[in-house]
């Protein structure tokens, strides 16, 4: 038959048992399971101590049901005496306590994760400060202890309580969100670290600045600060104002239609779309990636343009400016929304005829280009 243990940190074991199996072969199973020792458990079934002698069959113990397990008050204190922590968290020595934690990588790593804000504070040279995180926890894990033996309280009372079985669903789904967790920190840590977006070394007319290369953005964005350092400002056509939504809204200020960009060492025409951003300096986007055939080589973290004629490096982390790491969470947040920032512009303005010298254009393609359609207006 089959059993669930669950123990006091809320931990959820299944074991395969045969029903005349005594508690103390139990207890050894669960000593492997969760490396606490046979003599440190004390089981429970409705609210009554299992003693090592006895049969499961002779206890009531039947197919799918719950066992408490916990452990005994002497085993919880015994650790404490060579824990290297007094009896309110704090260090006996946090000089050493703290040179052992910085000494083991893999523990740091895992604090990082886990309590960056500890960590830090073990990291720095504040003994004191230091001192006090550690009560502050202490009293933490008291405190959930506490809540957590209150709940089995009412579990053994009534297991199969609403409340109680609730409870042991939370449970049982947060046993296998804590196993996701560490299963990702030990095979897969590198998705816990902040991912280098992709920027370029480029020139725009003339002027050297870092392009953050986006794919996921249909158009190529330039802010209207960057536009004037550029001397592209006066090109700007505001007849083709907007506005751009994606996380929030953003004012399209009009189009430059043409300018020289340069990477490597070839030119290449393109256009942007002028925003009165902060958060944006220069978006290189999906259009001209058609365009010019760029090809993002993240195996060799280079982009090459017109198919490979030309290939320059993705920029490291050291070579971006500070200043664009809120730019890279605001591109972020607007490209995970479905709606990129320059991916769904209003254009309704550019949908209507545009009057010029007595000329009508009509829009024949509001993403990449305009085919100008002139005739003469009859009035």
């Amino acid at each position: 038959m089959r059993i669930t243990v669950m123990t006091a940190d809320e931990q959820i074991i299944s074991l395969e048992v045969a029903p005349h199996e005594s508690v103390e072969n139990v207890k050894a199973l669960l000593e492997v399971e969760t490396q606490v020792p046979l003599q440190q458990q004390k089981l429970l079934y409705n609210g009554r101590e299992m003693r090592n002698n006895e049969k499961l069959s002779a206890l009531g113990v039947k197919d799918e049901d719950l066992v408490m397990m916990v452990s005994n008050a002497a085993a919880r204190s015994a650790p404490s005496n060579n824990s290297g922590l007094n009896l309110d968290g704090s260090a006996v020595d946090p000089g050493a306590f703290q040179q052992q934690l910085r000494n083991d990588s893999n523990t740091m790593a895992q604090l990082f994760q886990a309590d960056p804000e500890l960590a830090q504070v073990i990291l720095g040279n504040d003994l004191n400060k230091l001192q006090d995180l550690l009560r502050q926890r202490h009293r933490q894990r008291s405190e959930l202890r506490r809540q957590q033996e209150e709940e089995f309280a009412l579990l053994e009372a009534d297991p199969f309580d609403v409340e109680a079985q609730k409870k042991i669903e939370a449970a049982i789904r947060q046993k296998g969100i804590d196993e996701n967790w560490a299963a990702a920190l030990e095979y897969n840590p590198e998705s816990f670290a902040r991912v280098i977006m992709l920027y370029v070394d480029m020139e725009v007319n003339g002027v050297p600045l870092k392009a953050f290369v986006d794919s996921g953005a249909q158009s190529t964005i330039i802010s209207k600060s960057c536009a004037e350092r550029c001397g592209l400002l006066r090109l700007l056509d505001q007849r083709y104002k907007g506005i751009a939504h994606g996380v929030g809204q953003s004012e399209i200020l009009g189009r430059i239609h043409v300018a020289p960009i340069k990477i490597g060492n070839i030119f290449y025409p393109c256009s942007f779309m002028v925003l009165d951003s902060p958060n944006m300096e220069f978006l290189f986007g999906l259009d001209m990636l058609r365009k010019h055939q760029c090809i993002i080589d993240l195996n060799e973290n280079v982009l090459r343009m017109g198919g490979g004629e030309v290939s320059v490096p993705f920029l490291q982390e050291r070579d971006i400016p500070p200043r664009f790491l809120d730019e890279e969470r605001y591109s972020k947040e607007a490209s995970s929304s479905g709606n990129p920032v320059s991916l769904i512009f209003s254009y309704m303005l550019l949908l209507k005829q545009i009057l010029v010298n007595g000329m009508c254009y009509l829009l024949c393609d509001s993403m990449n280009c305009f085919q100008t359609l002139k005739k003469s207006l009859t009035v």
